[in-house]
């Protein structure tokens, strides 16, 4: 990979740290979650030791302190396991659950759960999505009703990532019945009374991540667990969707350069018509241009996490950023699963599985379309 001018000898470290990881932790462990389901929860916790759980949380709790380009680097490192359903279970406590709490917990909230969010020791999940409120945040019916010491949630959830096995769910509920936007979060335990998991899910792909459909029924929640202020849910929410898509455009970046990698090898030994696939200009040229794409994708990547950094207000290029990179990973893993002929559809072939995970990026953390009707809403006046 060419030189990355957003990139300092710190962030190189790392990533050098994370590639490492991969290849001798998570790579010979992965097909074994792909069976079971889940990522075991001593490979988060010697995640958390290693201190990859903690890259943007404050120091006083364990963490790094770093900011967005240190997600970007992890996300692209984690992307190229091959084993999405991991780097998404990883990236959901790290980039898009435990943030909330950084945005807008009060010092007891804090106190009381940053260390084992950081250790691995109590994983995060995010519970916005409902069965009919996807994208559309203010479309969100579950309801919190405010009572004597707290507060009573009822409704489901569903397509939530970590929804079986997280410790700790972050919940957004409905707390201003005549404002689509008053909406309020919660930390909400997962042995809560009244909270289940009314069903786990089987995916398409990212079989090695749980997810979940969830029923709240009565269910309890202290004053002490409300997160932030309240009926101002839908701002604290909006909050993070732009890390959120950063880092799902750094998974699409990583996987897209191991797909491209992979079949570059499998072409250059694969023999037909008297010599091999590589030496046909149309598969070369192919190959070619999505690696051209691929690299002016990622260095929108790492230019959106430098803007980020700057505090700049990058909702317009991070829109932009997972709309190119998620559509484009898709294009890599067709064309890569073609040039692998009948193998690339056997469930042996890495490619197969890689081609399966990489179709929910257009659609999760924001669809396609929704991110260009954001570019839209900020093009054209």
């Amino acid at each position: 990979m060419a030189d990355n001018l957003y990139i300092n000898e710190d962030l190189e470290a790392l990533r050098t740290e994370f590639n490492r990881f991969v290849v001798n932790e998570i790579v010979p462990q992965g097909d074994n979650w792909e069976e079971q389901g889940h990522v075991p929860r001593e490979v988060l916790q010697q995640m958390g030791t290693l201190g990859f759980l903690g890259l943007r949380h404050p120091e006083k709790f364990g963490g790094l302190g770093l900011g967005p380009l240190s997600s970007a680097v992890f996300a692209e490192s984690l992307g190229a396991s091959t084993y999405a359903g991991f780097e998404v279970t990883v990236l959901v406590h790290t980039d898009m659950a435990s943030p909330h709490l950084i945005h807008s917990g009060n010092d007891d909230q804090l106190e009381r759960f940053m260390g084992p969010i950081v250790s691995g020791d109590c994983i995060t999940a995010i519970a916005v999505t409902e069965p009919a409120a996807g994208s559309d945040v203010a479309g969100i019916q579950s309801t919190a009703k405010k009572i004597d010491g707290g507060y009573v949630l009822n409704g489901s959830k569903t397509y939530i990532t970590n929804g079986v096995h997280a410790d700790l769910l972050i919940v957004a509920a409905r707390t201003d019945g005549d404002n689509p936007r008053g909406l309020s979060m919660f930390l909400v335990k997962s042995d809560n009374p009244g909270l289940s998991v009314s069903r786990a899910l089987s995916k398409h792909g990212w079989r090695s991540s749980d997810t979940a459909e969830l029923l709240f029924s009565d269910c309890f929640v202290e004053d002490a667990d409300l997160l932030g202020t309240p009926h101002k849910g839908f701002y604290e929410i909006m909050k993070n969707f732009q890390n959120e898509r950063l880092v799902l455009s750094g998974m699409a970046v990583g996987a897209s350069q191991k797909a491209l990698d992979i079949t570059y090898d499998w072409t250059q030994t694969r023999k037909a018509f008297g010599g091999v696939l590589f030496d046909k200009q149309v598969i070369r040229q192919r190959l070619a241009m999505l690696q051209a794409r691929l690299d002016a994708s990622r260095q929108f990547l790492y230019h959106c996490g430098w803007l980020m950094e700057q505090g700049v207000d990058a909702t317009r290029e991070v829109s932009g950023l997972k709309a190119v990179s998620c559509e484009l990973v898709n294009e890599v893993m067709y064309d890569c699963l073609q040039f692998h002929g009948g193998l690339g559809y056997m469930q042996e072939a890495t490619i197969e599985r890689m081609a399966r995970d990489a179709r929910i990026l257009p659609i999760g953390g924001g669809a396609t379309e929704v991110m260009l009707e954001e570019i839209s809403k900020r093009s054209y006046r």
